[in-house]
């Protein structure tokens, strides 16, 4: 196979990394540790007491601010414990650890010994270009975080520490052809599949807005023995900010669009697994949409998990790309399946 002289770079970095001999690492960015203020947020729809909307019912919410300057900008994150620790990244090349915590009711009542720490290049300085590190997509799995970055497109996998995260040690051909991405519209999206269900573990990666000639999504099985390029079916005007495997296979997608007559708006659609899928065009149906009435922002960030009483949990998260006019959220809802 011949690359373009990207993709051939791309590759030759990923053998550098995976096939070279070990080197000596200067020491990681420090640790910071940030200070947290969560505001509890009852209401999903601003004035309303109803919880349900569609399948989904809201739990409850925080809206997290902090004086640290660093702080915001987060883009993915996933549960190391479910509902509790979590790792995540940020767009501005950042990683950040900490504990969602509860009341008695199950709500989220506070995060608790949050981190963040600077990415870092192979040599271990702090990365302070953005372009390099626009990270937007996040799986977690067997001690390693795999991440998908923007701009400088690219799908890396680090060995999780949260007391000093390393330079990437693999960099995985994410199959899409290089030239199909587009610079800020990359890959947004970094699942894991099921290892017992219809994929066996498979790693997925689903693009923002990198169209192909129909106006479908670029998305990828990169892992798996269904590997293969498909894409999702764009509607309505809404672009893919993250997604999570449900239990029985199907692919959870977080999406937002933003108009300045409308604002922002979020919706949620589960794509049928079948559909996820080598050459398919992938595409399932929305399960809820939200606008400026709600309690949203620029919703990117998303994880899917089964709380102590057996409930299926999905957790949201806004990126404030630390504007004073938007904020840092965290939501929750159980997801029924009836």
């Amino acid at each position: 196979m011949i690359f373009s002289g990207r993709r051939a770079r791309r590759m030759l970095f990923a053998c550098m990394l995976t096939c070279a001999s070990p080197v000596i690492a200067a020491p990681g960015t420090p640790v910071e540790t940030v200070e947290i203020s969560a505001r509890p947020i009852s209401q999903f729809h601003v004035g309303h007491d109803e919880t349900r909307f569609g399948p989904l019912e809201f739990v409850g919410g925080l809206e997290m601010t902090s004086p640290a300057r660093d702080f915001g900008a987060l883009s993915a994150f996933r549960f190391l414990k479910p509902g509790g620790d979590f790792i995540g990244v940020a767009d501005t090349g950042f990683w950040f650890f900490g504990t969602i915590t509860h009341d008695a009711g199950k709500r989220p009542s506070g995060v608790s010994n949050f981190r963040m720490q600077q990415m870092v290049d192979a040599s271990g300085r702090p990365i302070d270009r953005k372009w390099e590190v626009d990270a937007e997509g996040l799986a977690v799995k067997d001690g390693i975080a795999t991440v998908g970055f923007e701009r400088d497109q690219r799908v890396a996998q680090f060995k999780i520490d949260p007391n000093n995260m390393k330079a990437p040690v693999r960099q995985l051909d994410y199959l899409v052809p290089a030239e199909e991405l587009r610079q800020n519209r990359g890959f947004e999206t970094v699942a894991h599949a099921d290892p017992y269900g219809q994929h066996e573990g498979g790693l997925v990666v689903v693009s923002e807005r990198s169209l192909d000639t129909s106006g479908n999504v670029y998305a990828a099985v990169i892992e798996g023995s269904h590997k293969g390029v498909f894409t999702v079916r764009r509607d309505g005007g809404f672009d893919i900010t993250d997604g999570a495997f449900l239990p029985d296979g199907d692919l959870l997608l977080l999406e937002r669009s933003f108009s300045i007559a409308r604002g922002v708006k979020m919706r949620l659609r589960r794509i049928y697994g079948e559909s996820v899928e080598k050459g398919a065009v992938a595409d399932g149906p929305v399960l809820m949409e939200a606008d400026m009435g709600h309690q949203i922002d620029n919703m990117e960030g998303l994880d899917v998990w089964t709380r102590d009483d057996g409930a299926l949990m999905v957790s949201l998260v806004s990126d404030d790309n630390h504007s004073i006019l938007q904020r840092n959220l965290y939501l929750e809802f159980i997801l029924h399946q009836d």
